[in-house]
């Protein structure tokens, strides 16, 4: 299955593409969508076109996308939000579910603490996806959340497999 990560973000939005085969992952690849200054309309809608391009080129399967924490700057956390919005329409208009998963849970998903720091973090997905040339802290994030899904998918597939088994 392909799954991609995407780190919400009105400047730069990371995404990161995995292939996962059971236990085995594989990097696809990762980047970051960049706006620059202008209207909040423009820059949102650069996201959506960069995004659905990304879409287009490798054909996910599954997304996920980090679930916005509230900061002290009320409209910050607005505009991200408006910039989440984008990252869970384009895998929408894809026809994907879309995962969601707090930062502390992707952070313990594949670090293993839930209050890691991001250079933890890309050295965990480093071990993970061996050989990965990550395009930035965004990025990393971004294939941390997909690895997080990819996990939470299959111990839900290995969950139903038992329980089919067991007649339940």
């Amino acid at each position: 299955m392909r799954v991609i990560g995407i780190d919400p973000g009105l400047r730069n939005l990371g995404w990161g593409v995995i292939d996962t085969d059971g236990v085995r992952m594989a990097h696809v690849a990762n980047g970051v969508c960049k706006t620059k200054p202008g209207s909040l309309a423009e820059r949102l809608l650069s996201l959506h076109i960069q995004l659905s391009e990304v879409f287009t080129q490798l054909r996910p399967e599954a997304a996920a996308v980090e679930q916005t924490f509230v900061n002290k700057d009320g409209a910050g956390t607005l505009k991200l939000g408006q910039a989440r919005g984008i990252a869970m329409l384009v895998p929408a208009q894809a026809g994907l579910d879309v995962g969601e998963y707090a930062p502390n849970a992707v952070k313990k998903a594949v670090v293993g603490v839930g209050h890691a720091d991001k250079v933890q973090v890309a050295h965990m997905v480093k071990m993970q996806l061996p050989g990965v040339d990550i395009a930035g802290p965004d990025a990393a994030d971004a294939l941390a959340i997909a690895l997080c899904h990819a996990f939470h998918t299959r111990a839900g597939g290995t969950l139903a497999q038992a329980l089919a088994r067991a007649g339940a």
